[in-house]
């Protein structure tokens, strides 16, 4: 897998890689992590899918972090 670039955002740890015919857009917030993967094909290159990671994406992003966070808390709180 190769290292592309950051990509650049005030709301997490993003990367972008490419790998196989794909492009692999990793988010890390803490100790979770969301991965995207498009096709070289289905785009045009790396501007695409800078493109893609606009602020309206990107909120959702943080959103899925919240909910993924609330989600795997209570599952802790259960098992104490």
């Amino acid at each position: 897998m190769r290292f592309v670039k950051n990509i650049e955002n005030d709301y997490c740890k993003a990367e972008l890689y490419q790998f196989n015919n794909k492009y692999i857009i990793k988010f890390e917030a803490g100790m979770l992590e969301q991965i995207y993967k498009v096709s070289e094909f289905d785009v045009s290159g790396e501007e695409d899918i800078e493109e893609m990671m606009g602020d309206g994406f990107l909120r959702k992003v943080v959103e899925r972090f919240k909910d993924m966070e609330n989600d795997f808390d209570a599952i802790i709180d259960s098992v104490d």
